[in-house]
């Protein structure tokens, strides 16, 4: 791919594009005034209804005979004008009267049992059965004769004359907001008559002053005044930045595609001496640029609105901004590589948007969910796209985004970035369909079998991709089974199974695909001695200068504990059985696709995503290391065996120690670090074991041989395919 062409193509798209001025309003207008304006007519809309129905008097009805005493005190209640049964049906206030409509049963007492603290169900929300008093209650609130409906129940006057205890109801719509004042005033001047009741009883009874209560509950919020204004932005504008993302995304890649298409440029481009994927790379990039700085203009303004809309002590720092354009980076990878995508299928620019539609509506809907309170970031949400950020977003602004989980959203937002480019990719491969041709998903997708040869890399990372996600989900469907059952599930049917179905099922040479031929002794020898000493040249030098924190350290230990299994239990489930799935993932078919870019960036991405898939921030560089390590020796022999071996003797040994516990290393397993003695020897023997592996000879030629002979295979396939249509 020559750099200068992509280049060109670029400043040639994005010039046209800011020429244009419906992408100009997009960048800069309509950030500058949305936030603003919306920030100013929500604030006086809701500040001068709030005015308005704080000034109003509440309308209560008053359905019965109010005590003497307590009428007394709620007469004089600021804001509250009782009228005496307003809206009440004649045969309800009969029945109320006469006291035929007894007050209904309430809800069943709790056991200290239920009571009790750590009891597993809440209490549940009680109901009031249908009575007349409440359908008539119901009509004279939702018909607004009324504000609220007070009912005194017959027996309070008696009750309350004798020293004993009366029901009083009160009845009002939650949905309006008057209602809802007037219940508030009212239980508010209910509160302080009974108060002054009990206190008079008191007194009468030469009780001291408490008697009744025994105890006073307050509750102190201990929320700052950033996590409350956090939760209120958090709530709207995870949704609305990534709305605008969509948008700054949606428009471009339909001109740049179906729009040349219909001005009959794009025909003009192809026959121009510049390859397929500098064409996608140039339009990619144009369209991304212009969705992030769409995004860009979104945080920038919402930022000032808030810093000017908000009072000083409630400011939200800056960098959590700052994080939200971050954040929205891997987001606007994905709108820009998916519409770009799938655009290209248009004819025009009319036909590129409804192709486009299907896939905004379910993406603006992931994005609207984050609005409802229960939706939060969770092992659950962290692997949803576009949810995932939305959430994350939502997260920081309430000050509530553990890194486990922040790194869970970024790694699973790159995956599914990745994703788009490379269907982006396959798709601009089709000539025809850059020409308005129709090609079925099964040719673009290149979802045939193969007759032998290696996966590509766009296929080997789109594998990589679709096992991560089988492998988190399923993870947490499994969640509740034991340590080890969950290991030998996760490992065999999550990563060994689907690395085999899809060998198989597409057709590539399991022995070049996998890696599957005989080392040489001296490759096994190199192996032997990297699987001994390599866990102790990396554990004294990555986490000598990277610890991870001694809660994470002391946790993973008595995980691969396996809850106390057997020694060769532990030793199978831990040591051999991940060495064997992941690296015919990893070394196999992961790497097998990426070599077809060189050495360094099979051996180097693959132990990236090696990291990546421990999914823990704090084992990332250890597991990376030992990933170059693996990869080395992969691509020395040409074989994954010395792989596997060096795999499962690291990870032997780490168990044997924890699970023995010798004395001499007591101190090293309860999280002491290295020795440099012990680092030193574990670099001269791991030194040895790579010049043993340097000095056996690669086994990349045959395998390479099949490469470009499944190279050649695709190259025809595509051909034929397009010449087809």
């Amino acid at each position: 791919m020559r750099l200068a062409i992509v280049w060109t193509i670029l400043r040639k798209e994005l010039v046209e594009s800011l020429r244009d001025r419906r992408t100009l309003v997009r960048l800069v207008l309509v950030p500058i005034l949305l936030y603003p304006l919306f920030a100013l007519g929500m604030s006086k809309l809701i500040g001068s209804e709030a005015a308005a129905r704080e000034a109003r008097a509440s309308r209560i009805a008053v359905w019965g005979e109010l005590a003497e005493g307590l009428r007394t005190r709620l007469e004089p209640a600021g804001k509250i004008e009782l009228v005496p049964w307003a809206g009440a049906p004649p045969d309800v206030r009969d029945g109320l009267l006469s006291g035929a409509l007894a007050p209904p049963a309430g809800p069943v007492p709790r056991s200290e049992e239920e009571e009790a603290p750590g009891a597993e169900d809440p209490p549940p929300r009680w109901t009031e059965p249908e009575n007349p008093v409440l359908a008539a209650a119901r009509a004279a609130v939702s018909e607004r004769k009324v504000d609220a409906v007070l009912v005194p129940w017959p027996s309070l006057g008696t009750e309350l004359g004798r020293g004993g205890k009366g029901s009083v109801a009160i009845y009002f719509d939650s949905v309006r907001a008057d209602s809802t004042t007037a219940e508030a005033r009212l239980q508010g001047a209910l509160r302080r008559a009974r108060a002054a009741i009990v206190a008079e009883r008191e007194a009468a009874r030469g009780l001291p002053e408490g008697f009744s209560i025994a105890y006073d509950v307050v509750p102190r919020d201990v929320a700052a005044d950033s996590r409350k204004v956090g939760q209120i932005l958090g709530s709207m504008m995870p949704m609305m930045l990534i709305l605008m993302s969509l948008l700054g995304s949606f428009l471009p890649a339909i001109d740049l595609t179906a729009g040349e298409k219909e001005r009959g440029t794009m025909q003009t481009l192809l026959c121009a001496p510049v390859r397929s994927i500098e064409i996608i790379s140039g339009k990619f990039l144009a369209v991304w640029v212009i969705s992030l700085l769409t995004a860009l203009g979104n945080v920038v303004s919402l930022s000032l609105t808030v810093s000017r809309m908000l009072p000083d002590v409630m400011v939200v720092d800056p960098w959590i901004f700052a994080l939200t354009f971050a954040l929205l980076v891997p987001v606007t990878l994905l709108f820009s590589a998916l519409f770009l995508a799938l655009a290209v299928f248009a004819k025009d620019f009319k036909d590129g948007q409804n192709a486009l539609m299907p896939a905004y509506l379910p993406l603006s809907l992931l994005a609207g969910i984050t609005a409802l309170p229960v939706v939060e970031l969770n092992p659950w949400t962290a692997y949803a796209p576009v949810l995932n950020i939305a959430v994350l977003i939502k997260a920081l602004f309430v000050g509530e985004a553990p890194a486990d989980l922040l790194f869970t959203a970024l790694l699973s937002s790159a995956l599914y970035a990745c994703l788009a480019l490379l269907f982006a990719a396959r798709v601009f491969e089709r000539e025809n369909v850059l020409l308005g041709g129709q090609e079925s998903a099964r040719a673009v997708l290149g979802l045939r079998r193969r007759a032998g040869g290696t996966p590509s890399a766009g296929f080997s990372l789109a594998a990589f991709a679709g096992v991560q996600v089988l492998f988190f989900y399923g993870s947490l469907l499994i969640a509740r089974a034991s340590v080890a059952v969950q290991l030998a599930v996760s490992q065999v049917g999550f990563f060994l199974a689907p690395t085999l179905a899809l060998v198989a099922g597409f057709g590539y040479s399991p022995r070049a695909t996998l890696g599957l031929r005989r080392p040489s002794v001296r490759g096994l020898a190199g192996a032997l001695l990297l699987g001994v000493s390599a866990w102790a040249a990396i554990g004294g030098t990555v986490l000598r200068w990277f610890p991870a924190p001694e809660p994470f350290a002391r946790e993973l230990g008595e995980l691969v504990l396996l809850g106390g299994q057997p020694y060769p239990v532990v030793l199978l489930l831990v040591a051999v059985t991940p060495a064997v799935c992941e690296e015919l993932l990893f070394r196999g078919l992961v790497y097998s696709g990426l070599r077809r870019a060189g050495p360094a960036v099979a051996i180097g991405v693959s132990a990236l995503l090696f990291g990546l898939a421990h999914g823990s921030v704090y084992r990332l560089l250890p597991t990376f290391s030992l990933g170059l390590v693996l990869g080395y020796a992969r691509h020395r022999t040409g074989s994954v065996l010395p792989g596997a071996l060096l795999h499962a003797l690291s990870n032997g040994l780490a168990v044997s120690l924890l699970y023995f516990k010798p004395p001499s290393v007591q101190g090293i397993i309860e999280g002491e670090v290295l020795p440099w003695s012990v680092t030193a020897a574990g670099a001269v023997v791991s030194l040895a074991g790579l010049l043993l592996l340097r000095s056996t000879v690669p086994g990349e030629p045959e395998d390479g041989a099949a490469t470009k002979a499944s190279e050649r295979r695709e190259s025809e396939a595509v051909g034929d395919g397009a010449g087809a249509d």
